[in-house]
């Protein structure tokens, strides 16, 4: 049995709720996460979906401790993280990286994408050799080394979010969280950074957890899914399994909102010549 990379049990977070702070003082708690218990496996690409205001980005963020968990544990290869001050999380970090959904907010416009890249790099002591080290990363994505002297705005949407991934992957984590970072592309640029997720995944070993509110990328990635809805696990199982026999009735009501195209019958028929 594959032992897990990550082991959370009891998980909450409570966050300040803006919308009931006083004129003076602060902000009352709202509990986002309300007691959750999963693994992640080793080597494995997990899903995390639900609809907007479930708790997915949340728990994301709670699992690379950019959010405090106000209970409950966080155990990454059998340590502790839950509350280990940043002094002691440091060393961890680079094990535990992030793709933004949204690159042209989280590429630096000043910097170029050799900058970018070798930001990481140079913080967790990995400046040596430098210029290799961002030409072995842009050619893992795709993209040729004369793209490390470009700035964001000179690139496409899908290059900027390859850029994303590269960034991410510089360190050679273990764990890569992906927050909805398809969500802003079309289809056919969608398909293409899937398909170099799951290339790299199984390349580098990585564990993945993917969040995203389309269960149709969700099955196209994903080995197991966690279905979220108000903070809470609804259902988590193998992908087959919850697609072909969904236990929950949310689940099988976000399944039945997957958009399928409509044909028309008519364009199936010969087109029929005009009378002379």
């Amino acid at each position: 049995m594959v032992e897990p990379l990550f082991s959370v049990r009891g998980l909450k977070v409570a966050l300040p709720d803006m919308t009931r702070k006083p004129v003076i003082g602060r902000a009352p708690l709202a509990e986002i996460l309300k007691g959750l218990d999963f693994d992640l496996p080793s080597g494995s690409v997990t899903g995390i979906v639900g609809e907007s205001g479930s708790g997915k980005s949340t728990l994301g963020r709670a699992l690379v401790r950019l959010l405090e968990p106000s209970a409950g544990s966080i155990r990454f290869e059998g340590r502790d993280i839950t509350h280990l001050p940043e002094a002691q999380l440091r060393p961890q970090r680079r094990d535990l990286q992030m793709i933004f959904q949204d690159p042209m907010s989280s590429l630096n416009p000043r910097r170029t994408i050799a900058s970018i890249i070798a930001a990481p790099l140079k913080q967790n002591g990995l400046g040596d050799r430098l210029k290799e080290r961002i030409a072995e990363a842009l050619h893992r994505v795709g993209l040729p080394q004369s793209f490390a002297s470009r700035y964001r705005h000179e690139l496409s949407g899908g290059q900027r979010q390859r850029v994303g991934i590269a960034r991410a992957l510089a360190l050679s984590p273990k764990f890569v969280l992906a927050d909805e970072i398809v969500s802003g592309l079309d289809v056919s640029t969608q398909a293409q950074i899937l398909t170099l997720l799951e290339k790299l995944a199984a390349e580098m070993g990585l564990t993945v957890a993917f969040i995203s509110h389309d269960l149709s990328v969700i099955r196209r990635l994903c080995q197991q899914v966690i279905v979220m809805r108000e903070g809470r696990i609804v259902e988590a199982s193998a992908t087959d399994a919850l697609f072909d026999n969904p236990k929950e009735t949310y689940t099988r009501d976000l399944l039945a909102a997957i958009p399928l195209p409509e044909i028309d019958a008519d364009w199936l028929r010969p087109a029929t010549k005009a009378p002379a």
